[in-house]
């Protein structure tokens, strides 16, 4: 093969070598995965994001809550309620290969509040277990109102 014909070919073989994501790029697959499944009032679906060993310390909650069973006491009104969740500015901290902190502002609205966003901040550690990855601790709290 002439140099110039293997010149034209490399951008064809590279292009067929499939693209290997990161631990960033999957928090962040798995945060995306959070929203749209929290906006699917899949209650279910959205604990099982969860390590069996989870904590949340929900918006709404004055307890943190520890472990499948309160995170889905937790999210007992979700399904069918219209509620959705719209994340709107993130920050991703690689730990390790296993460890990831993913944090920002994310909007709540709920269709029987005629869907007004309600502004809020998150913060979660996401872990790789058995080779998937899960939120060990989310954080949630309203976002403090703008100083003037």
């Amino acid at each position: 093969m002439r140099p110039s014909t293997a010149l034209l070919c490399l951008p064809l073989l590279l292009a067929s070598v499939p693209a290997v994501a990161g631990p960033a790029e999957d928090a962040n697959a798995l945060l995306d995965q959070w929203a749209a499944t929290y906006s699917a009032n899949d209650r279910e679906a959205l604990v099982g994001l969860y390590t069996p060993d989870a904590v949340l310390l929900g918006t709404t909650s004055p307890v943190m809550s520890e472990g499948t069973e309160q995170i889905r006491i937790y999210f007992k009104d979700l399904a069918g309620s219209g509620r959705k969740n719209a994340i709107v500015e993130r920050r991703t901290i690689v730990l390790d290969e296993n460890a990831v902190v993913s944090l920002g502002f994310y909007n709540f609205a709920r269709a029987s509040e005629g869907d007004v966003p309600r502004p809020s901040r998150f913060t979660m550690l996401i872990v790789k277990r058995d080779g998937r990855w899960m939120i060990q601790h989310h954080h949630s709290s309203p976002k403090a109102a703008t100083r003037q």
